[in-house]
């Protein structure tokens, strides 16, 4: 087996690729066979319906991704200054790991991934974001959504039309050989829905939960932060907002004494998945979420650090899927495998038709309100 050495440059790919074999250490950490299943049967049924596969291909596609994650979690601070980000192939069999230094690639190797010789780190992709973040108002509000693309090496804006995007590039300041723009018939709208039903409650809006956390002794549960205000009250279960970050964020923790938590995320049918920790997934990872409106639906990763603009705002830093949801479903749990990704902030499309869903990743709630996640 042998993997490649590649160049892109100015978001080509080169054809030309020189292939070097893998040692047996990489082949051991290279993604292969599966092990075993560990993901509860609805997770499996859920990812065959919606990615459109077998059993035996969904448990490989497992196997692989939790291989894929520990080697970017890995290969991340070993790369420093030159990582470029990583990525998924369509059947997630190949890591992909981009860096500006061709020096690295014995090193991204070593791991079993693919080494991707690129033009822009990801550091400097990520701060052409937070320029278009900082833009004007009246630019911003001209536009759907822009983030790093990690595949192409440059940044995307897409708004109702081309001049729209332009607009806002032209308002950041930002280098427009690293932008790609692009008209988009996404809407993205966040997800809360003024009637009633399951989960939980703030006055008649219903919104669902995302992950079960403790902060020191109180419990409670993380979900969107347009969900309410530091303060609102929930009912079913009861509880109170402490924080709330939206827009910018769209993060907020509930403390609600007087409940149990528990490391589960309901699954299809109502099974309950096993939440063990919360490393973040690579880009084309397969990924669930769980709503109050349309329960357990699954996509793929596609993007991270998206900026969405909504009716009510900007928010930063959101990962983008293809996982469908529709109103209500926002607050609730985003998953990949056993690992909690994140809370549903918004999207665009519905679960009829498909969509476009974004969340917001619970690591950064954590860590803004001092939350320990509730894992099995």
């Amino acid at each position: 087996m042998s993997s490649k050495r590649c160049a892109l440059v100015g978001g080509a790919i080169l054809a030309v690729c020189l292939a070097t074999p893998l040692s047996p250490a990489a082949a051991d950490t290279a993604p292969q066979a599966a092990a075993p299943p560990t993901a509860p049967p609805a997770m499996i049924d859920a990812l065959e319906r919606d990615l459109g596969l077998s059993e035996a291909q969904v448990i490989t596609r497992l196997a692989n991704e939790e291989r894929a994650a520990a080697a970017e979690a890995s290969l991340t601070p070993a790369l420093g200054g030159s990582y470029g980000g990583a990525w998924l192939n369509d059947d997630a069999s190949k890591l992909m790991v981009a860096t500006t230094d061709p020096a690295a690639a014995p090193t991204i190797e070593a791991k079993g991934a693919q080494p991707v010789v690129v033009q822009r780190s990801l550091a400097q992709l990520n701060g052409i974001v937070a320029q278009l973040d900082r833009a004007p108002r009246r630019a911003t509000a001209g536009a759907s959504l822009w983030y790093a693309d990690v595949k192409t090496n440059t940044v995307s804006v897409q708004a109702p039309t081309v001049e729209a995007a332009e607009a806002l590039v032209a308002a950041a300041g930002v280098d427009r050989s690293a932008v790609v723009v692009t008209a988009t018939a996404e809407r993205p709208t966040t997800f809360i829905n003024i009637i009633g039903g399951a989960a939980y409650y703030i006055g008649s809006s219903r919104c669902s939960i995302g992950f079960s956390v403790t902060r020191g002794s109180t419990p409670g549960f993380v979900t969107a932060g347009h969900c309410g205000r530091a303060g609102s009250r929930t009912t079913n279960p009861t509880g109170t907002f402490q924080g709330s970050s939206f827009p910018g964020n769209d993060y907020a923790w509930v403390a609600a004494p007087g409940n149990t938590v528990t490391p589960y995320v309901r699954g299809s049918g109502g099974a309950n998945v096993t939440v063990r920790g919360s490393t973040q997934a690579s880009v084309g990872a397969s990924i669930c979420r769980s709503g109050s409106t349309t329960g357990w639906r699954c996509g793929t990763i596609q993007q991270h650090n998206a900026t969405v603009r909504y009716a009510q705002g900007t928010v930063t830093g959101l990962t983008r899927t293809s996982a469908c949801a529709e109103p209500g479903d926002s607050g609730g749990s985003f998953i990949s495998g056993s690992q909690a990704q994140g809370t549903t902030s918004g999207g665009s499309g519905n679960c009829s038709i498909g969509g476009t869903t974004y969340h917001q990743p619970v690591n950064e709630a954590l860590s803004a309100y001092g939350l320990t996640l509730t894992t099995g």
